[in-house]
């Protein structure tokens, strides 16, 4: 009866040393750590490697419930198959213990709550988008071009060569040629 790990963080940026340090004080023997985001267990490679492995017995351990699912649909999922091979689940920072009656229903709140909480997260920034939009300051997805192709192409009507436009703008040449060639970029 082994006792494993699972940490996640959401963006490369976060560090992932604090439930590290929590699993490890838990007893886990084995901690799997990525930094994929939660709301979908789609290529989060890590859970699905700790998922396989896991046998009867045995207790998967993360800091919160967050951490393994941001859905209550994926949450039910991975509870389920983790109950269908007899592996426990526990969370270090909260009351769940999905060996017990009372960790299980807590699980199930707080599964409800991380999906809200996930939801609002996407209104808010809905309402973002659309506030920004009707100031006029919302452009879509992306930065905006920062070479002027326009000139490219004018210059480039004058005779110039790419080296001499690229030198001229102050842009690279591979700039200067998806410039003049926008269907090969």
């Amino acid at each position: 009866m082994a006792v494993y790990g699972y940490a996640r963080v959401s963006t490369t940026d976060q560090d992932l040393s604090l439930q590290e340090e929590a699993l490890r004080a838990a007893g886990c023997e084995v901690i799997r750590s990525e930094k994929r985001s939660g709301t979908s267990t789609e290529g989060r490679t890590e859970l699905q490697t700790l998922m396989d492995f896991a046998r009867k017995g045995d207790t998967i351990v993360v800091t919160r419930i967050d951490r393994l699912a941001r859905s209550i649909a994926d949450l039910a999922i991975l509870v389920r198959q983790l109950e269908a091979k007899g592996v426990a689940l526990k969370a270090t920072e909260q009351p769940i213990d999905t060996s017990t009656a009372a960790g299980r229903c807590f699980l199930q709140m707080l599964g409800v709550f991380a999906e809200f909480e996930t939801n609002l997260r996407r209104e808010r920034q809905l309402e973002g988008i659309a506030k920004a939009k009707a100031a006029g300051v919302y452009a879509g997805k992306g930065r905006p071009a920062s070479v002027p192709a326009e000139k490219v192409r004018e210059l480039h009507a004058t005779g110039m060569g790419p080296s001499a436009i690229a030198k001229e703008l102050g842009i690279s040449r591979m700039s200067v040629h998806r410039a003049l060639n926008p269907k090969a970029a």
